[in-house]
């Protein structure tokens, strides 16, 4: 990923710039969540964060924490999957979906954040993102870097060139393929949980971003 920075820098201004942008665009005007996000989906988001509602009563049973846990898994890796392999289309699809993510999760924290469900939203987020996000920029990066080896090969033919870059991109390949099923495993039976604090899954998710950043660092 370090040899890749170049790839990354360009991930992450796509994904995590535009979900800036997005998110201070809702907050200067409230409005626009119902533009970026459509009305139906802002509305599911609030059902779903608000603490007062159903499912933040009470807490869900085994089987449903291990039947989410197969539904995030193929939720993610198809994410994930799409980012990567739309690289192959010079390149865009990957930058779409970067962009596309970027502005759907900054649109989301902002709308929520200005219907006054943060506390929910974030203690929900926070621990299994540093994994999900963190392997979707890398998608990202994998994809990005298929579709630069069709663009510019080089002195290479535009075959040899793919062959070679994707070699070098099947180890990111691998790599956010396990951080999706480890986000998956968080979001099922640790951040959905409703009996753990909110302080305490705040702290935990920073500590847990703290060592992805720490890792991919050094």
């Amino acid at each position: 990923v370090r040899r890749e920075w170049r790839m990354l820098l360009l991930a992450t201004i796509l994904f995590f710039g535009t979900g800036a942008a997005s998110y201070a665009a809702i907050h200067s005007d409230a409005e626009l969540a119902y533009t970026i996000l459509g009305p139906g989906f802002a509305s599911r988001l609030e059902a779903m964060y608000d603490p007062e509602s159903e499912h933040f009563l009470r807490e869900r049973g085994s089987e449903s924490d291990v039947m989410m846990f197969g539904f995030y898994i193929r939720n993610n890796i198809g994410i994930g999957f799409k980012t990567f392999a739309s690289g192959l289309l010079l390149g865009i699809g990957s930058a779409f979906f970067l962009v596309y993510n970027g502005l759907v999760l900054g649109g989301a924290a902002g709308h929520i954040d200005q219907v006054g469900f943060g506390s929910t939203f974030y203690s929900f987020v926070i621990g299994h993102g540093a994994f999900e996000l963190t392997a979707i920029l890398l998608a990202g990066v994998a994809g990005l870097k298929l579709g630069g080896a069709i663009l510019a090969p080089g002195r290479r033919s535009r075959t040899r060139a793919l062959i070679e870059e994707g070699r070098k991109a099947s180890v990111i390949v691998y790599g956010f393929a396990g951080m999706l099923v480890i986000a998956a495993f968080l979001e099922a039976f640790w951040s959905s949980s409703t009996t753990i604090p909110f302080n305490v899954k705040i702290t935990v998710g920073a500590i847990l971003w703290g060592l992805v950043i720490l890792y991919f660092a050094f």
